[in-house]
């Protein structure tokens, strides 16, 4: 394993677990069984953003992820103004404009010499989510004192569909698959 695989994908469905798997095949990565893992990047790893991560082994094997996910359904609002969350009222006002939200996964990483990290947000504004990332991706390197200097991101977004599920998601997928059974 010395390729980190990070991609993202979205998609559109009538329940929450299909848009799920939507955004996992926009993002080919609909065919594993994805286990999670914190965020360490090994020293000896390359991560490389791709468009769709390659294929990485047969259908039904485990694939090592990091992930940040997001799925938003027909019924899930915002206030308008910044800083509302799904279903959030706001009781002084309750003619605020509201809005479908949109459906952000982001994901960060920061490598240098030795180990590095991810960090995964999401959110409703890809601005709002980049900026968690680039704070995270300073506290975790704070806390571990390491010298991460080699920074990227990857954010998934789209409009939240009005009568259906939207899910995007940013995965890191680590080397490849392997046997489950």
């Amino acid at each position: 394993m010395n390729t980190i695989h990070v991609a993202g994908g979205v998609g559109v469905a009538d329940t929450a677990m299909a848009s799920y798997d939507a955004a996992l095949a926009d993002a080919n990565l609909h065919n594993y069984n994805l286990v999670a893992v914190s965020s360490v990047v090994p020293a000896e790893a390359t991560v490389t953003s791709v468009d769709a991560v390659p294929d990485l082994g047969p259908a039904g094997n485990a694939l090592t992820v990091v992930e940040a996910r997001r799925t938003v359904g027909p019924g899930d609002e915002v206030d308008f103004r910044e800083g509302g969350r799904a279903g959030a009222e706001d009781a002084a006002d309750k003619r605020a404009p509201r809005r479908r939200p949109d459906v952000v996964a982001g994901l960060g990483w920061a490598t240098g010499p030795g180990p590095g990290l991810f960090y995964e947000v999401t959110g409703e504004d890809p601005g709002s989510v980049q900026e968690r990332i680039h704070a995270g991706l300073d506290a975790g390197a704070d806390l571990r004192d390491w010298e991460l200097t080699d920074r990227r991101t990857h954010v998934e977004s789209a409009p939240a569909a009005a009568d259906r599920y939207t899910t995007a998601v940013t995965i890191a997928a680590y080397g490849e698959s392997e046997p489950i059974l």
